[in-house]
């Protein structure tokens, strides 16, 4: 075999999986799944160029080659800590501001159920009665509604909303894929449940009770409700209209970049949890509770709008193929 024939047949072969690996963080799907059978085919290159012997230099580039591509398959180009930071850098903000319209729509549409729910049974005393007696809704509003965030240790009740937010928004996500319509459901769901207490609170006239036990974590949480239901509903659409791409690769991308907002918001809902828990109903300075929730919506927004914004503009999809465990490969 004439090893330099050889090198010049394959040479274009080593100059892409070169460029696919020093690239390796914002690669396409398609573009994975080149890198992947590049770095399987150069592997058998350097097998047949070792068993030359003919040139050990070209062996040695090639072997070097290879394992740079290994790492970036096997996706231990980093550390733990680096993929985590590039997650929440990159990956995660840049998914929340690239769907941003499907979840501002969500927040919208959820806030005017919620509206129109809540002046309906405070201004209609047959729909209040229909809810319970005037006793039972007595008792809700000046009693269950502000002792539900108080009656149980701060912690615990923060590590119980945590699950139960994660869990709606989790649910909001996977139904997707059932044409988004069981998300809607989800959400309708919430909104109407929301609207509900607030015309309790409001036809006895503790619209400010409301509000003050709402807002301080509920700014974050609902925000992430809202999301997790703009994803949800954008991954049913993509089954409706793939667009150019075909539908199970659009369905995998989207799929994949889901993922990645069910994991980004585990934090999120972590942080809500963690006001709901510690100062919604303990601090009993309402403006101080309500300040503590804006700041934290404050600091959401910023960080979808512009590390968010960055990231996406600089190619960032928001695919989770470069996890840290491995590349996924479509099949």
């Amino acid at each position: 075999m004439d090893i330099d024939v050889f090198a010049a047949a394959h040479a274009r072969e080593w100059e892409r999986l070169d460029e696919l690996v020093r690239r390796r963080r914002s690669l396409t799907g398609e573009e994975v799944d080149e890198l992947v059978e590049l770095y399987q085919r150069v592997s058998t290159h350097l097998s047949v160029v070792r068993a030359s012997g003919q040139d050990p230099v070209l062996a040695g580039r090639l072997s070097s080659q290879v394992a740079r591509a290994r790492s970036a398959v096997t996706g231990s180009h980093a550390s733990s800590w680096a993929d985590f930071a590039g997650f929440f850098t990159r990956v995660f903000p840049a998914v929340l501001y690239r769907l941003r319209w499907w979840w501002i729509g969500v927040t919208v549409g959820t806030l005017t159920v919620s509206t129109v729910t809540g002046v309906w049974i405070a201004t209609n005393p047959d729909v209040l009665a229909a809810l319970g007696t005037p006793e039972s809704i007595a008792r809700y509003v000046e009693h269950d509604f502000a002792n539900y965030y108080v009656e149980n240790p701060p912690g615990s009740f923060a590590a119980q909303v945590w699950t139960n937010n994660a869990w709606v928004a989790a649910q909001a996500i996977i139904f997707g894929v059932a044409f988004g319509l069981p998300t809607l459901g989800v959400l309708f769901l919430n909104a109407v449940n929301l609207g509900m207490a607030a015309g309790m609170m409001f036809s006895l006239d503790r619209g400010d009770v409301f509000f003050a036990l709402i807002l301080p974590h509920g700014l974050l949480e609902l925000t992430a409700v809202f999301v997790a239901g703009g994803v949800g509903l954008k991954l049913g659409w993509t089954l409706v209209s793939p667009g150019p791409r075909t539908r199970l690769r659009a369905l995998g991308e989207e799929a994949r970049a889901a993922v990645a907002v069910a994991l980004g918001l585990v934090v999120v809902l972590f942080v809500s949890g963690l006001i709901e828990g510690l100062v919604t109903g303990w601090i009993t300075n309402t403006w101080l509770a309500i300040g503590i929730g804006v700041v934290a919506e404050a600091l959401f927004f910023a960080y979808v709008f512009t590390v968010g914004r960055k990231a996406h503009q600089e190619g960032e999809t928001g695919d989770i193929e470069n996890a840290p465990a491995a590349v996924p490969v479509a099949g």
